[in-house]
């Protein structure tokens, strides 16, 4: 009886026996809860004071960027007001009227080499349009004539 017993409590639906949950259980399933949930408090302790030191040290090398490019630019006004003066007291130092002269007298010149070398073939090429005269009348004039007479 006990063997068919046995064998009608492992097919049924109570196979497995229900555990059986003492106090001390609890206390130490509650205990475990405790300790990891410490762990967790730690753990976003520690991960809130990295965020932290993270953006300290992200402001310090924005800071020291910002100081850098500061520097380089003092640096690059500096030499551009340096050139400037410079190219600028060229340019007072310089005598525009007497540049204006220079390039002047250069453009009569050049007007006065045009002139003589193209001279002799400009006499030469009005004298002959002067002398070409037709002395025949065209097809048009003759027809003028016609109509008119």
């Amino acid at each position: 009886k006990l063997l068919a017993r046995l064998r009608h409590l492992a097919s049924g639906p109570n196979r497995f026996p229900k555990p059986c949950v003492t106090r001390q259980t609890a206390m130490a399933a509650a205990g475990k809860s405790q300790e990891l949930i410490q762990q967790l408090l730690s753990a976003e302790k520690e991960a809130e004071s990295l965020i932290a030191t993270a953006k300290k040290n992200r402001q310090t090398k924005l800071k020291q960027a910002k100081e850098k490019a500061e520097d380089d630019l003092k640096v690059f006004r500096e030499e551009q007001e340096k050139k400037f003066t410079k190219e600028m007291g060229a340019k007072a130092a310089a005598d525009p009227s007497a540049e204006l002269l220079g390039a002047t007298q250069n453009e009569v010149d050049m007007v006065k080499a045009d002139y003589v070398a193209n001279k002799d073939r400009t006499i030469a090429y009005v004298i002959s349009k002067v002398l070409d005269v037709p002395t025949q009348l065209s097809e048009t004039q003759k027809q003028a004539l016609k109509i008119g007479a």
